[in-house]
């Protein structure tokens, strides 16, 4: 990471003018007033240290109040390092809009060596939200030859709520982590790499990962099915287990995540070619889930954690499977190839058999970008949840709205589950003859066939997963969608 939230004891004004950059958070009212909702202290000090009228400075520039709206206003004084005073947007003063003021401030700070004093939420409400938006904003990746890294800037917050600072450091850090891995090229990303990645986890202690190849992954049907389009290195799968001393007790979750490291459509070639260029991501679930296991170590839950990372290439080439195949997913159960552009739910399947075979999970979660249809219901700001336990969606959906990673209840239609018969196979995977034209419902559909009857939830984040635009808390491309949700969870389970 390049940014860092760091805590101060105070938010005295001598102090917040030693860093480069001081921001204060205003609010429009209903009665066009102007006040500084969340910093009216060290506004008062602002004004008495340099003599001037910040409501006065802010009127110049006409603000509409809108949430991440920034205006800077130069200062200079003897002895006082501070350059200028950011003046942050900060709506209706709503979560989502502490989300938003801290992303704008993250996005102001980008590859900057300077520091930043950040008084715009001083409560706990949304200290934890803004900081984490701070540090999702800054986010950058690209591998310029001079883009050597400079020092980390500094971004400081009082630390009345220092848990919950520390807590933004934490989640911010495998929100970048899961981002990292998204952006990183197809060439260098290969299955046999994504597992090093893995490994390296095991470093941090609590944590024991397995990497399955070869022979070993000689029952996961679906594995081998996709992953045999692209021999060498060949798919994977990796289990990381988080089960400290006393665990056995403890609730058991699995984290099932999909990672196809590069997706071409195999020999159902992607349409129109444009399709293709984002799908270095197509490994975002299993991004997501790598991720969230990295920290757990930190945050100490008392939950049992287990994650799945079903990981293959997606090629086109004299070994892909074709449409026709039949296949033998984990456990035994015989599908038929459809279309070879809708891969993921092959692996995940696998993934779900093993967990619920052999693990014996109180909560079974899978995690992918899987339909294109998700988007086109939700758009780019919600993922698909799909789950029979309405206790549990309820939740999920709160956690999503206060996390930031929403999540929007989705329906699981038995009358469509038809679709998914075949002539020659137990199932066909894709759903596509009895043109219902839900495809997320009938993916999910197939996908819970492989769940048992374990408590299960399917997150498709086709849409959230990736950002077309640089913009908020989300750069262009990979976001880590998922990571925050899925901590606040676990840690919420304990």
């Amino acid at each position: 990471m390049t940014a860092k939230v760091i805590k101060l004891r105070s938010l005295e004004t001598s102090i917040a003018l030693k860093t480069d950059f001081v921001a204060l958070g205003y609010a429009i009212g209903n009665d066009a007033k102007i006040t500084f909702p969340q910093s009216k202290k060290l506004a008062i000090g602002i004004e008495s240290a340099f003599e001037i009228d910040l409501i006065d400075e802010l009127l110049f520039f006409a603000p509409t109040g809108k949430a991440g709206e920034i205006f800077e206003i130069p200062i200079s004084a003897p002895g006082v390092g501070c350059e200028r005073i950011i003046l942050v947007g900060l709506g209706r003063v709503s979560l989502s809009d502490m989300r938003a003021s801290g992303a704008a401030l993250g996005r102001k700070m980008r590859g900057s060596k300077k520091s930043l004093f950040s008084a715009v939420v001083t409560s706990r409400k949304g200290i934890r939200a803004h900081a984490l938006a701070i540090i999702l904003g800054s986010f950058q990746w690209n591998m310029k030859t001079n883009n050597a890294p400079g020092p980390s800037n500094a971004i400081y917050v009082s630390d009345e709520f220092a848990d919950e600072v520390d807590k933004a450091n934490v989640i911010g850090r495998a929100v970048w982590l899961a981002r990292d891995l998204i952006h990183t090229p197809s060439n260098i990303k290969t299955t046999a790499w994504f597992a090093a990645q893995a490994k390296k986890l095991e470093k941090k202690g609590n944590l024991s990962v397995k990497v399955f190849s070869g022979k070993e992954l000689s029952l996961f049907g679906g594995l081998r099915a996709v992953g045999q389009s692209s021999p060498k290195p060949g798919p994977r799968m990796v289990e990381i287990t988080y089960a400290p001393k006393g665990s056995k007790s403890w609730p058991h979750v699995v984290l099932v995540g999909k990672g196809i490291t590069f997706d071409t459509g195999g020999i159902s070639l992607k349409r129109p070619y444009d399709a293709m260029i984002g799908m270095k991501s197509d490994m975002a679930g299993a991004a997501a889930v790598m991720a969230v296991m990295s920290v757990l170590p930190e945050m100490n839950p008392r939950v049992k954690v287990t994650a799945l990372l079903m990981c293959a290439e997606n090629a086109l080439s004299a070994t892909a499977q074709r449409p026709g195949d039949v296949i033998t997913q984990y456990g035994g159960t015989t599908v038929e190839i459809i279309n070879t552009d809708a891969e993921g739910r092959l692996v995940l399947a696998d993934g779900l058999a093993y967990a619920d075979a052999k693990l014996a999970p109180d909560y079974l979660v899978d995690i992918a970008t899987l339909t294109g249809a998700a988007s086109l219901g939700l758009g780019r700001q919600y993922a698909a949840m799909y789950t029979r336990n309405q206790a549990l969606a309820k939740k999920l959906h709160a956690l999503g709205d206060s996390s930031g990673d929403r999540v929007w209840h989705m329906p699981l239609i038995d009358d469509y589950a038809s679709a998914l018969k075949s002539d020659v196979a137990d199932l066909n995977h894709n759903a596509s003859a009895a043109k219902f034209s839900a495809g997320s419902v009938t993916a999910a559909l197939f996908l819970e066939h492989f769940a048992g009857d374990r408590t299960w939830v399917h997150l498709d984040i086709a849409g959230p997963a990736r950002s077309e635009s640089d913009s908020g808390e989300y750069p262009k491309g990979g976001t880590g969608f998922g990571v925050r949700l899925l901590i606040d969870w676990i840690v919420g389970l304990a």
